[in-house]
């Protein structure tokens, strides 16, 4: 059974930063894409970024282009996402995921994606 176990969520100001991390256990980490999503209140859950299980890969919606940075530690089993430049509308419950597929690049539909963890709060005031 996947375990999925995310931190590093908080209250920040406008312009500044957080580093989300995630660490997976229970399945080949290595071996799976892992994304980001995030669920701001009231709105439908929407992809953030996702990385290639290999590393060499990410891809971002474009509202966090240029502002955050999906990273991950195969070593460690964990995955990370740098927040630089936060605006109030990135204010949202994060989470991350594993893709249900094992080597599969290119998903970005929270259906494609299976054992989310618990979440982080992350709050951006203006």
């Amino acid at each position: 059974q996947v375990q999925l176990v995310e931190s590093g969520g908080g209250l920040v100001q406008a312009g500044g930063s957080l580093r989300l991390s995630c660490v997976a256990s229970g399945r080949t980490f290595n071996a799976y894409t892992m994304g980001w999503f995030r669920q701001a209140p009231g709105k439908e859950r929407e992809f953030v970024a996702a990385i290639r299980w290999s590393g060499t890969s990410t891809s971002y919606t474009e509202s966090v282009k240029g502002r955050f940075t999906i990273s991950r530690d195969n070593a460690k089993n964990t995955v990370y996402l740098q927040m630089n430049s936060l605006k109030p509308d990135d204010t949202a419950v994060y989470y991350c995921s594993q893709d249900k597929s094992p080597l599969r690049w290119g998903a970005t539909a929270g259906g494609e994606y299976g054992h989310w963890g618990q979440g982080t709060q992350v709050t951006v005031s203006s």
